[in-house]
């Protein structure tokens, strides 16, 4: 859990930098800023899914996940929560949509890639932070991006993140004995999948994505990877 506070942390510093001075950034420059890790974040999408060992996989993922989530409306869930602590935390007004989709882009992009789940298994089992520690830069300087931009919705993803990243360390020896190096092949193409979801609908804009009800295939497609090799057994 030690590497999980620490990306909080710098996640609600970033974020703080971000609002206290955001303002006195140019709008055409935090526009600039955005877009860049826009590019940025689909680029590393696509590096994540060219990891994939049969891209099948990852497509079936992703539709299985997409139907899972669909039904599940995990993205209607996010947008609730991000409604009512709008609601409870920025009583001073101000763009309720921005609020939401601040939270929404930063908790999936936090919480969405191999060094969350990598870092979390690796500071659950042995208490070796150092993937998260460098995670935590890298979220802590976007935090400072997002927030400038999208508000105070940023600092509210440390809530997703401390359940995700914190549950996968507490469950980190049991889902070490399941999940093989194909099967984390796998979830890392999904994530990338994602990756790029996000770039293309929260950070470029160019197409609206419900990318949260997409989340399940981050656990669908190593269980398809296993269900294959047990019926090849």
């Amino acid at each position: 859990m030690t590497g999980t506070l620490l990306n909080i942390a710098a996640v609600l510093i970033g974020g703080t930098l971000g609002l206290l001075f955001g303002s006195r950034l140019p709008e055409r420059l935090k526009s600039t800023v955005i877009a860049g890790m826009g590019l940025f974040t689909g680029a590393v999408g696509i590096q994540m899914f060219l990891e994939t060992r049969n891209p099948l996989f990852v497509l079936g993922g992703l539709l299985i996940g997409a139907l899972l989530g669909e039904w599940w409306k995990i993205e209607d869930g996010l947008q609730i929560l991000g409604g009512w602590l709008e609601r409870k935390f920025n009583r001073a007004g101000g763009d309720s949509n921005k609020f939401v989709r601040g939270f929404l882009t930063a908790s999936l992009l936090f919480c969405i890639g191999p060094m969350a789940i990598l870092g979390s298994i690796q500071d659950g089992l042995t208490g070796n932070y150092e993937l998260l520690a460098i995670k935590s830069v890298l979220d802590g300087f976007a935090a400072l991006a997002f927030a400038s931009s999208l508000g105070p919705g940023v600092l509210f993803s440390v809530i997703i993140l401390l359940f995700y990243q914190g549950g996968i360390s507490l469950l980190a020896a049991q889902l070490n004995t399941v999940v093989n190096e194909a099967m984390m092949a796998e979830m890392t193409a999904a994530g990338g999948v994602l990756l790029v979801g996000i770039a293309v609908s929260s950070l470029l804009e160019i197409k609206k994505i419900r990318v949260g009800n997409f989340l399940p295939a981050l656990f669908i497609a190593p269980l398809l990877v296993w269900l294959v090799e047990l019926i090849q057994k």
